[in-house]
């Protein structure tokens, strides 16, 4: 694995720490790390990486063997060309092919796949012209210059084709939420939404409240489709909950765009619960993150509870830092629970409720 760090460039996160990360999510799709390295630079090349980290790849490569590199940032078409070129039978990913093949992993349902395999295509199409750097390396000529751009033009073809279906199915899909939605404000139902960081124990809470049975584990992006179940609050009133895919940090935008209809159940939430795991070393950042994102979503003015999740974890000599319960925004609400033990779950529905009712503390 490879990470570039730009002098200059702003970033929430410690190039070691995202690198970490990296690797989370390589091991989530069923890889085994084996290294990793680093390289600051003041601008990027056109292989990503520099000359001098390139040779060292090549060396580690005849010292340590391995098939794959995963970068830690999206690559262009021709870095990612220039760094397999570089690398001779090393297959070059990057950080959007990563999450796109952990997402493939986890989507269960028919939206889901949609969704995953719109993202994907979308990746694929500026990608297309480097399955057919083999012909470049015929030397040219009759038979070989002509064909290649014919099947070139074919696959664009044919990727545009499926592109352009899978947007109008999950129109369709978006249509079908929005009666749903429709009919859910004749009745008077308030939703909330869980929103956080991949992994932050939003599944284990939906399941803790609602026996709603959803697949947990301790990997990234283990659930992918949403689940909306009903809950009974103390003050007696009934609220839709519905878990939402997870963030990261650096998330593509046409990974965003395909799970708009996913997304699009935020919008009309009456709550948005942002679930922070509290013991994880850059619990600030991907905070910051998650309000980054509901800003980027238009859903930053949304009445919002910051739920502090997994103090079962922590030690007695942990400390939770007084910033974070600020990360929220000025009017968000803080409580602290764990979604595993059941603790603080009462406490955490009252604040719901009070939100709901418009009570200020």
């Amino acid at each position: 694995m490879t990470g570039v760090e730009i002098k200059g460039r702003r970033s929430l996160w410690r190039g070691c720490d995202s690198l970490d990360e990296l690797a989370e999510l390589a091991r989530s799709a069923g890889a085994r790390v084996v290294g990793s390295m680093m390289q600051r630079l003041d601008k990027p090349t056109q292989a990503y990486l520099g000359k001098g980290k390139i040779a060292e790849l090549e060396d580690l490569a005849l010292r340590r063997p391995f098939d794959t590199l995963i970068c830690d940032d999206e690559l262009t078409p021709s870095q990612q060309r220039n760094l397999e070129n570089a690398l001779k039978g090393v297959k070059v990913i990057d950080r959007t092919a990563l999450i796109l093949d952990v997402f493939a992993r986890r989507a269960r349902t028919r939206e889901g796949r949609l969704q995953v395999e719109l993202a994907q295509h979308e990746y694929l199409l500026p990608r297309l012209a480097g399955q057919w750097s083999h012909l470049e390396r015929l030397g040219g000529g009759i038979g070989t210059r002509g064909p290649g751009e014919t099947q070139l033009e074919t696959d664009r073809r044919l990727v545009r084709d499926r592109i352009q279906r899978l947007k109008k199915s999950l129109e369709r899909v978006r249509g079908h939420r929005g009666l749903y939605r429709s009919r859910r404000r004749e009745r008077s139902v308030p939703v909330a939404s869980l929103v956080g960081y991949t992994n932050a124990g939003k599944s284990t809470l939906l399941n803790r409240l609602t026996g709603a049975g959803v697949v947990t584990e301790d990997k990234m992006f283990s659930t992918l489709d949403p689940v909306t179940r009903r809950i009974v609050l103390p003050s007696g009133r009934e609220m839709l909950l519905t878990d939402t895919v997870g963030f990261i940090q650096k998330l593509p935008t046409n990974v965003v765009a395909a799970f708009r209809a996913t997304l699009e159940e935020a919008e009309d939430a009456a709550l948005i619960v942002q679930v922070l795991d509290i013991t994880h070393p850059n619990a600030a950042e991907q905070a910051e993150v998650v309000s980054d994102i509901l800003s980027d979503l238009g859903l930053a003015d949304k009445p919002r509870l910051l739920v502090l999740n997994k103090i079962d974890m922590l030690g007695p000599e942990d400390e939770v830092g007084a910033t974070i319960q600020g990360l929220a925004g000025d009017q968000a609400r803080t409580v602290f629970v764990s979604a595993l033990a059941g603790t603080g779950l009462d406490l955490m529905l009252r604040e719901m409720d009070g939100i709901l009712s418009g009570e200020s503390r």
